[in-house]
């Protein structure tokens, strides 16, 4: 059996991409106490890692004098009361809308409101470091170029049919050899949004099947947790966050680092990602790899 941990990428830029981390379901536990020593070593854990939030610059730490000297207590301090003068001076401007967008930053950031930034990036290649270490892992990737992707009402369910396609050949391929019966669950970040729409495609799948094929490895629907509560989620966020990032900006720090965990047939091409141009050319290395 393995699981298949799914989180997109991409809500609001020019590339959409929805990333799968399938790992054995016998190695969940060690696996998780892997990650434990990195969350705490950044004083994180029981609190969710989330890429894009991590990377985004905190200016109130830039203007309190010696930051990084300070230890983690004394920075949580400092930067409560940088964040709350700025709350308050917003709010006597009248700006409902600007308070609103910092509030939301501040809340989203407030776990890591005492990392640098060079801290919180570290902590990020670490996990990426030990994805690409995981030999018994798979990634699975959709990545969308928003600007040639005509049906963009259908993007997420198009994404999703080529993950969830990509994962069953992989359980199929993977058991011939083995003369054994491997099968998958997909496990996929809460999202109210396209919870009933997944759940509804998947049941279609398995009576139907999808044009490319027919479904024979994954069993049941897509099971919808807390990703706050669940670590693989998260380090499948960090995938999908690096994975869009490579595509846009073609930053390959972490993404270079389990690059090599996506599916490969052996001895053949790439086929677990796809970078979808429509009909322009991309000869980015995912795109010269998967042919």
């Amino acid at each position: 059996m393995y699981f298949l941990y799914l989180d997109e990428s991409g809500s609001n830029t020019s590339h959409f991409v929805l990333l799968g981390l399938a790992i054995p379901a016998l190695t969940w536990r060690n696996k998780t106490d892997q990650i434990t020593p990195i969350k705490k070593s950044y004083e994180l854990q029981d609190k969710e890692i989330h890429t894009g939030w991590m990377l985004r610059r905190y200016l109130e730490q830039e203007r309190i004098p010696g930051f990084e000297n300070l230890d983690y207590d004394e920075r949580r301090k400092q930067v409560d009361l940088e964040r709350k003068a700025t709350l308050l001076h917003i709010s006597a401007l009248g700006n409902k809308k600007k308070l609103q967008s910092y509030k939301k930053l501040f809340k989203k950031t407030h776990a890591y409101r005492h990392l640098t930034y060079d801290h919180r990036k570290n902590c990020l290649n670490e996990m990426a470091d030990l994805i690409g270490s995981w030999r018994d892992s798979r990634l699975f990737a959709e990545a969308t170029d928003r600007n040639n992707y005509n049906l963009q009402e259908a993007i997420y369910e198009n994404a999703f049919s080529q993950v969830i396609s990509r994962f069953d050949s992989f359980l199929r391929n993977f058991s011939r050899p083995l003369e054994a019966e491997y099968h998958g669950l997909v496990i996929h970040d809460q999202n109210k949004a396209v919870a009933l729409q997944l759940t509804t495609l998947m049941k279609k799948f398995h009576i139907m099947g999808t044009i490319w094929t027919s479904y024979t490895r994954i069993i049941e629907t897509p099971l919808f947790v807390d990703s706050e509560l669940t670590e693989m989620v998260q380090l499948a966020d960090v995938c999908a966050y690096a994975t869009r990032r490579f595509f846009e900006n073609n930053e390959t720090e972490l993404f270079d680092k389990f690059y090599g965990r996506f599916d490969r047939i052996p001895n053949g091409p790439l086929v677990g990602i796809r970078h979808y141009t429509g009909l322009v050319n991309c000869h980015c290395k995912v795109c010269n790899e998967h042919g």
